[in-house]
């Protein structure tokens, strides 16, 4: 008998859950609906909800799209995308996270509340992500964003400089960057922080922390393109070495990993309790074949 736990506390966040539950309640209408990029940044839920008739979108397609229904996902948008939605006649089902939207508010209060005018707007998160583009957009562009410490000297010390960060950023990372600033910036010049980390994310790392440490092996099961699955699982892997990740269950059989250990299955904000079920299913299926 093999000795699997799946990690009660991993799974969905309650932005993706929104999300995923508004689009389920539109599809069952039977209408058309589309989704402006991947709803959440797993590949096998995208695929679910395209099976029941959803028809993921880029942001080219949606400038082309007219008179149709189209889903935010809970990264955010610009305000650009609500502005083409007004002039295509296209109906939003708007399924932004409220912490994404909170925060886009403080950035762009913050821009246009600052008293100096070269005061730089710092966004700590991911380039290109979903929600760092709708957190960019916010105030026309005008932001610098930085993805680690590496990208410091974009930032001039000299001038007044206001802090944010992407909500699924590490928490830790964020604090340390906060230390650096404040020692590298000059003595006449503010610097303003925000810790806009969303604790649902963050609490996610001494839960994994404490799993990590009562199970031999570690299952990571994430999205490739998941910003919050790579934070988890890195930091999985630096409490217990023997930590593994996988997009989808097939993927198991290659670990080659010893089934008489104890073996714990976890995954992102993004991972469906379903998938991380299948990764059980074929770790059984595998321990069965065994004997």
């Amino acid at each position: 008998m093999l000795n699997i736990e799946i990690d009660k506390k991993s799974g969905f966040c309650f932005g993706v859950v929104n999300a995923i539950k508004k689009a389920e309640e539109e599809l069952a209408k039977g209408k058309t609906l589309y989704c402006l990029g991947d709803i959440v940044h797993n590949g096998q839920e995208v695929d679910r909800l395209t099976s029941l008739g959803m028809i993921t979108i880029d942001h080219e397609q949606f400038r082309q799209l007219h008179n149709a229904k189209v889903l935010l996902r809970a990264h955010g948008e610009p305000p650009s995308t609500y502005q083409i939605a007004k002039e295509n006649n296209i109906t939003l089902i708007d399924a932004s996270c409220p912490v994404v939207l909170k925060l886009q508010a403080r950035i762009k209060n913050a821009y246009e509340t600052a008293s100096a005018p070269d005061t730089q707007i710092v966004i700590y998160g991911h380039h290109g992500h979903a929600e760092v583009n709708g957190l960019v957009g916010q105030i026309g562009g005008k932001a610098i964003v930085i993805e680690d410490e590496s990208e410091l000297d974009k930032i001039d010390f000299n001038k007044d400089i206001k802090l944010f960060s992407q909500t699924t950023k590490s928490l830790d990372g964020f604090n340390h960057l906060v230390k650096t600033v404040s020692t590298r910036k000059n003595d006449n010049t503010s610097f303003e922080f925000s810790d806009t980390i969303c604790r649902q994310v963050a609490n996610r790392i001494p839960n994994i922390t404490t799993f990590a440490q009562q199970n031999d092996i570690i299952i990571f099961v994430s999205g490739k393109k998941s910003s919050n699955g790579r934070v988890l699982f890195e930091h999985a892997r630096s409490i217990n070495p023997n930590s593994y990740m996988v997009s989808e269950a097939n993927e198991v059989a290659a670990l080659n990993i010893d089934l008489t250990k104890k073996i714990g299955i976890c995954g992102a904000t993004s991972t469906p309790r379903w998938l991380m079920e299948e990764v059980e299913a074929k770790l059984i299926e595998l321990g069965l074949k065994q004997h």
